[in-house]
C-alpha cells in the first residue's frame, strides 16, 4: 500500500526501473522522485549486471548516479536517448506539465527532447486541471535580466519572485550559473503556447518549467498501492 508520499514515489520509481532493459541510454532525472528511481536502478545492476547509461542531468543526479553504480555518458557521446525518466510538479490532463522546483528544468528538459520515451513520476498529489493552479511556473534567467522578465511575466498575468536560497543569503543559482523566478497565476496559465513561445523570445531567458507535448509516460502512484499510467495520444 502506498501510505504516503514517498511509499507513492517509490512505486512509481521501481516501476520505471522495471521498464529498462539491456543497452538503454537512459536521460536520469533530478529530485525526490527521480532519485527513487536511480537507486532503484542501481538495484538491478547490482543484482542482474543489467547493462545501461546513464545522463544526468544535475550534479546531484550525477553524483547519486555515480554511488548507485550506474555508467555514465554524454550526449556528446550518445545523442539518442531511449528512455529518460523524471519526476513533474504538475501534471494536466494533456499530459503537460510544470517541472523546475529543483532549479534543473533546463536540462532536464535538453534530455527529455532527445528521449524516444519521457517517463514521468509523480503522485496523486501532482495531477491539476490546468498548470499553475498550485505551482508557480520557474524561468531561468541571466542575473541582468530580471526587472525586464518579471515585466513580461506580469503581462502574461504572473506574479514574479525572485527565488532565494533557503539556507544561504541570496538568490538560487542554477547549474549555469543564473537565477530563477517563480511565477504564480492565481487561477492557472490559460494559453500554454502563448506562455511558452513569449518567454523563450525573451531576452535574457535561458528557459523556463513548461514541458509541452513532451511527456510520453505519466505513472501516477496512488494512495491504493496501484500506479495508473497515461500514455499521451
Amino acid at each position: 500500500m502506498a501510505r504516503t508520499q514517498n511509499d507513492a514515489k517509490r512505486l512509481v520509481g521501481q516501476t520505471v526501473a522495471d521498464m529498462i532493459t539491456a543497452g538503454m541510454v537512459l536521460g536520469l532525472g533530478t529530485g525526490s522522485t527521480a532519485a527513487m528511481a536511480i537507486k532503484a536502478l542501481g538495484e538491478r545492476i547490482s543484482r542482474e549486471g543489467l547493462e545501461v547509461k546513464g545522463i544526468p542531468t544535475s550534479f546531484a543526479s550525477e553524483r547519486l548516479a555515480r554511488e548507485n553504480g550506474i555508467p555514465l555518458t554524454t550526449l556528446d557521446e550518445h545523442p539518442a536517448v531511449d528512455l529518460a525518466f523524471d519526476g513533474a510538479d504538475e501534471f494536466d490532463p494533456g499530459l503537460a506539465l510544470i517541472k523546475g522546483r529543483g532549479a534543473a528544468h533546463t536540462r532536464e528538459k535538453i534530455v527529455a527532447a532527445q528521449a524516444r520515451s519521457f517517463v514521468v513520476l509523480v503522485d496523486e498529489s501532482k495531477r491539476v486541471s490546468r498548470l499553475g493552479e498550485r505551482m508557480p511556473l520557474p524561468v531561468e534567467v541571466v542575473p541582468m535580466a530580471v526587472a525586464p522578465v518579471m515585466t513580461v511575466l506580469r503581462k502574461l498575468g504572473g506574479d514574479p519572485v525572485l527565488r532565494m536560497g533557503v539556507k544561504k543569503d541570496g538568490p538560487v543559482v542554477t547549474d549555469q550559473g543564473l537565477w530563477i523566478l517563480d511565477a504564480a497565476f492565481d487561477h492557472g496559465m490559460g494559453d500554454l503556447d502563448a506562455v511558452n513561445m513569449t518567454l523563450l523570445q525573451t531576452p535574457g531567458v535561458l528557459d523556463h518549467g513548461l514541458f509541452l507535448d513532451m511527456a510520453t509516460t505519466v505513472l501516477v502512484g496512488r494512495d491504493d498501492g496501484t500506479v495508473e499510467r497515461l500514455d499521451r495520444r
